[in-house]
C-alpha cells in the first residue's frame, strides 16, 4: 500500500505521489509568534512532524517550510501593552516557539521563513495579480477582487453570497467580500515601501509568496489547523491560482485541542502552556498525548487524559529498558506490516499505537517467559515503530542521557522501573518473598502499581 491523505480541497482521501520524484514538499502555517505557545498550538507541528518522519522513511528527501508570521495587528498590540518594540516581541515569541518545538522533539525544518523578510516576493505577487484584473490599489492597500476568481470558495466550501472576511470595514474595497494582501502605513506602526506606498503585509498575502519563494510554483503538502480553512487558506490558494500558481496538490487540515469543547486560544483564556505541562510530564509523554490521537480528530484536553498517555508512553519505555537489560543492546529492527499499513492510510496513528502496545504485550510475555531471542526480535520492532513516531525511548534524544526529564523525576522513573524490573524477575523465577519485598519498597515510596495486558502501569500516590 502507498501512502493516502485526505486532502480538504477534494474532500477526499488521495494516493500520494510527489510532485518531484525522491523529493516530498511540504509548506505548514507556522506561529504568530504573539505569545507563549500553547498545546492547541504545537499540536499541528507535530502532526506534520510525523508525516515527515514517515515520507523519509518511505524513501523521500523532505523539504518542509514552516513560517514565522512575525508581523501581524496582534504583535503591535501585545507589544505595545507592555512597552517592548514590536521586532523585540516577536523574536522573543518566536524563539519560545522554537524551543517548545524542539523540546518535543520535532526535527527542524529545512527553513523558518519571516514574514518581514519577504516582502520583495510579497510586491512581487501583488503586481502579478493586479496585471491579471485580480487585485487593486486603493489609497496605499491593496485588495484581491474575490469576484474575479471563479474557483473563490472551493476548498472551504463557502458560498460567495456568505464571505465575510472579518476584516475591520475599510471604504477602500470596491466589494466588502474582498480581502486585504496590503495594509497601508499607520503612525507608529513599522511598514515597508512599495509602488503604491509604505504600509505591510497582510497575512494571507505572506504565505503565498514565501511557499513558493522556497517550494516553487507547485508542490506537493500544504498543513495547517483546521481554523485555517477559511479565510486564510482559501484566500492563500484563490491569489496563488489567481496569479497562475498551481500551488499545493494537498490541503492538510489537524483538528484542535479543545477544553470544555471550546478552541484552546488565548483570547478565551482557556490555554495551558508547554512551559507549564513540562513542569508536571517529560517531553515524550506529551508528544504521544499530542501524537496518538488522528491529527484530525478534536482532542478534548483533560489531565486525567494527558496522564493515561503518559503511562502508555511509560508501558512502552519500561519493555525496551527491560528488553536491553537482559538482552543487551536492542538495534532498530524492521516495521511491522500493519504498522505501516496504519501509517499508509492518512497517518492513522492510534492503529499505529495498537500494534506497538500488542507487540510491546508479546515482548513482556516473551520475557517473563525467558524467551530471550524472541523478546530482542519484538523490542527492535518496538524501536523501529517509536522511531518513526519520534518515541523512541532508547534514542539519544529521550533517553536518559538526552536529559529530557528533571533529576527529581529521572531519579523516581529509575527507582520504579528498577523495583519493577526486579520483581518481574523475581516472579519469573518464582522467589515470591524477593517479588513481595520489591512491591513493598514501591509501596513505601509512595507508587501504587496495577497490572494489566499491557505489563505493569504505576502513578504516584496523591500526584
Amino acid at each position: 500500500m502507498t501512502l493516502h491523505l485526505f486532502d480538504t480541497a477534494t474532500r477526499s482521501v488521495r494516493e500520494f505521489h510527489p510532485v518531484r520524484s525522491g523529493t516530498a514538499s511540504i509548506y505548514v502555517c507556522g506561529a504568530t509568534v504573539q505569545g507563549i505557545p500553547h498545546i492547541g498550538h504545537v499540536r499541528g507541528s507535530l502532526n506534520y512532524d510525523v508525516l515527515r518522519r514517515w515520507l523519509v522513511h518511505s524513501g523521500l528527501d523532505v523539504v518542509l517550510v514552516r513560517n514565522v508570521t512575525d508581523i501581524d495587528d496582534k504583535i503591535l498590540t501585545k507589544a505595545a501593552e507592555h512597552g517592548r518594540p514590536w521586532w523585540e516581541w516577536a523574536a522573543t515569541h518566536e524563539r519560545a516557539f522554537e524551543d517548545a518545538y524542539d523540546q518535543l522533539g520535532c526535527l527542524p525544518p529545512s527553513i523558518n521563513p519571516r514574514a518581514t523578510g519577504h516582502v520583495t516576493q510579497m510586491v512581487q505577487l501583488m503586481e502579478r495579480l493586479i496585471e491579471r484584473g485580480h487585485a487593486y490599489a486603493s489609497d496605499g492597500d491593496v485588495y484581491f477582487s474575490v469576484k474575479s476568481f471563479d474557483a473563490y470558495g472551493s476548498l472551504s466550501g463557502q458560498q460567495l453570497d456568505d464571505v465575510q472576511q472579518g476584516e475591520t470595514p475599510t471604504r477602500g474595497k470596491r466589494d466588502p467580500r474582498d480581502f486585504t494582501l496590503w495594509k497601508s502605513a499607520k503612525p507608529g506602526e513599522p511598514s515597508w515601501p512599495t509602488p503604491w506606498g509604505d504600509g505591510r503585509p497582510g497575512w494571507h498575502l505572506e504565505c503565498s509568496a514565501m511557499a513558493t519563494t522556497y517550494l516553487g510554483a507547485e508542490f506537493d503538502i500544504h498543513g495547517g489547523g483546521v481554523d485555517l480553512v477559511f479565510p486564510h487558506h482559501e484566500n492563500e490558494r484563490a491569489q496563488s491560482n489567481a496569479a497562475g500558481d498551481p500551488f499545493a496538490r494537498f490541503w492538510l487540515h489537524n483538528a484542535w485541542v479543545t477544553m470544555s469543547g471550546e478552541k484552546m486560544s488565548k483570547s478565551l483564556g482557556n490555554t495551558v502552556s508547554i512551559p507549564q505541562m513540562l513542569k508536571d510530564y517529560r517531553a515524550p509523554e506529551l508528544r504521544y498525548y499530542l501524537i496518538q490521537p488522528h491529527y484530525r480528530s478534536t482532542i478534548e484536553y483533560s489531565d486525567g487524559a494527558l496522564s493515561e498517555a503518559a503511562q502508555g508512553y511509560r508501558r512502552i519505555e519500561q519493555f525496551l529498558r527491560r528488553a536491553a537489560s537482559q538482552a543487551g543492546v536492542v538495534p532498530i529492527g524492521k516495521l511491522p506490516a500493519d504498522f505501516a499499513a496504519a501509517m499508509d492510510d492518512d497517518l492513522a496513528t492510534p492503529q499505529a499505537f495498537a500494534v506497538v502496545h500488542n507487540t510491546v504485550r508479546d515482548g513482556n510475555a516473551a520475557l517473563d517467559a525467558g524467551d530471550t531471542p524472541k523478546a530482542l526480535e519484538v523490542a527492535a520492532a518496538v524501536r523501529a515503530m517509536t522511531d518513526v513516531l519520534g518515541l523512541d525511548p532508547l534514542s539519544a534524544r529521550w533517553s536518559e542521557a538526552g536529559g529530557s526529564e528533571t533529576p527529581t523525576r529521572q531519579a523516581l522513573v529509575e527507582l520504579v522501573e528498577g523495583l519493577l524490573a526486579e520483581r518481574q524477575q523475581a516472579r519469573a523465577e518464582k522467589d515470591f518473598a524477593r517479588a513481595d519485598a520489591a512491591r513493598d519498597r514501591l509501596q513505601q515510596a509512595g507508587i501504587v502499581v496495577e497490572d494489566t495486558p499491557n505489563g505493569p502501569q504505576w502513578t504516584v500516590r496523591n500526584s
